[in-house]
């Protein structure tokens, strides 16, 4: 900063001078950002009120969760499957709604972002405009030497104020430089935030166009199931022992197929059993667990003869999003029902991940994720449905030991002719673990 000894300044040519310099630089550069101010509290209330409509959507989504667990707990019929499949439609269009908002909300969010931004900017220029004026009116004002200012003066009261003036103007520059640096701080975590808000409108985008593809798949199986069964429950008991019937039969080859397989798990490539690697893929409710549950025994015929579940069920609405228990590679993925009467696993998705474990996600209505892609923990990957052989809308969570899992031509196991080229995960009986030994309790 300037010496005081070298930069002597008569305090009435110092005030108007200086007063006149930020006065213009007010008009000039500050003016502006009150205008931007008005059209940021506009953004504000914009998005408050889309925030409300959401907490409504919420409400709305909630009851119809609530009435979907009252239909799935009746037993299986024609018109349950078409009273589940209206109620699904009715949320998957609230999940719509809500989507569409966030997108919105999510807009008006990174509008007052660009506004708050320019603000920022505008108020950093002025700064430097400010320290940048008052440094050229004191370079301008020193023509004098302090022995001259003294002897100049009537009394030394009035050279000590001219000396005390020229403290307080040197702290103003301190402040003006300190609330820059402030400013510059403040911009580099708008920009961050602008950024991620970004990302988040992608994601949105990408989930809206996902979650309209589950309605379009809802409205297809209803209509292919009025017309398969023409509307008669007799004829939908039959659909439902075809499908039953076709099942067992992949399943029954399936696992003779993986009982030859060779795999001895090493327990140190994974990691300890009762360790929560994993975050749940959904919330819902456990239908199923692994192994020999009792479902499994009361219907082993389904299970190849043996009372064996290699996975668990959790029973969510479709349209559920699925998330991604832990960061990873995608695999493969595929759909059983490409292929007419391959009662399988539907739409499903495998994903390796670093630990030594691999994942699957079967019976889903839209997989959101390609083979090779790498995914965090917590991105979406798929929607839950009710693809394949499913009594009803559910996620299989699948567990292996990622060595001992392959993905094959269901061509390849055996005799099965009716799946032709369709593919799905195989694994040795000893490759499966249970998902409850990694998820937190």
């Amino acid at each position: 900063m300037y010496s005081l000894y070298k930069k002597p300044i008569h305090r009435l040519v110092l005030t108007t001078c200086c007063f006149f310099a930020f006065a213009i630089i007010f008009f000039i550069h500050v003016l502006p950002i009150f205008a931007q101010q008005t059209e940021i509290d506009t953004l504000k209330t914009q998005i408050e009120e889309r925030n409300n409509r959401l907490k409504d959507i919420e409400k709305e989504i909630a009851g119809y969760q609530t009435e979907l667990k009252k239909v799935g707990g009746q037993k299986s019929s024609l018109q349950k499957a078409i009273n589940q499949l209206e109620l699904e439609r009715k949320k998957v269009q609230a999940d719509i709604s809500y989507t569409q908002n966030k997108i919105n909300a999510t807009d008006l969010e990174i509008n007052k972002l660009s506004l708050e931004i320019d603000r920022t900017t505008h108020t950093i220029e002025t700064r430097r405009h400010a320290i940048s004026e008052t440094l050229q009116t004191l370079n301008a004002l020193d023509d004098t030497s302090m022995i001259e200012v003294l002897l100049k003066q009537e009394n030394l009261s009035t050279f000590w104020g001219e000396i005390d003036n020229l403290q307080q103007i040197r702290a103003y520059i301190a402040d003006e430089v300190h609330m820059l640096s402030e400013q510059k701080n403040i911009l580099s975590d708008k920009h961050l935030t602008d950024t991620q808000k970004k990302n988040d409108l992608l994601k949105l985008k990408a989930q809206y166009s996902d979650q309209n593809e589950v309605l379009v798949g809802n409205k297809t199986e209803k209509a292919q199931l009025l017309s398969a069964t023409k509307n008669e429950e007799a004829q939908y008991q039959k659909l439902l022992k075809q499908k039953e019937t076709a099942k067992e039969l992949i399943l029954k080859e399936l696992r003779d197929f993986e009982s030859k397989l060779k795999f001895i798990l090493d327990p140190n490539t994974i990691p300890p059993k009762g360790t929560p690697v994993f975050k749940w893929p959904v919330n819902g409710v456990i239908t199923q667990l692994f192994g020999g549950t009792e479902f499994a025994k009361q219907n082993a015929s389904i299970y190849a003869g043996r009372p064996y579940h290699p996975g668990i069920d959790i029973g969510v609405p479709r349209g559920t999003p699925i998330t991604a228990p832990l960061s990873g590679t995608v695999r493969a993925t595929g759909d059983t029902d490409a292929v007419v009467g391959c009662y399988s696993w539907g739409k499903w998705t495998l994903i390796d991940h670093p630990n030594g474990l691999a994942t699957l996600y079967a019976h889903q209505s839209v997989i959101s994720v390609v083979a090779g892609q790498q995914v965090s923990t917590g991105d979406i990957i798929g929607y839950s449905g009710n693809t394949g052989y499913s009594t009803g809308p559910h996620l299989h969570f699948t567990v292996y030991a990622k060595a001992g899992v392959s993905v094959r031509k269901f061509n390849e196991i055996k005799a099965v002719t009716s799946c032709g080229a369709a593919t799905t995960p195989v694994a040795a009986t000893d490759a499966y673990i249970d998902p409850m030994s990694y998820l937190p309790q």
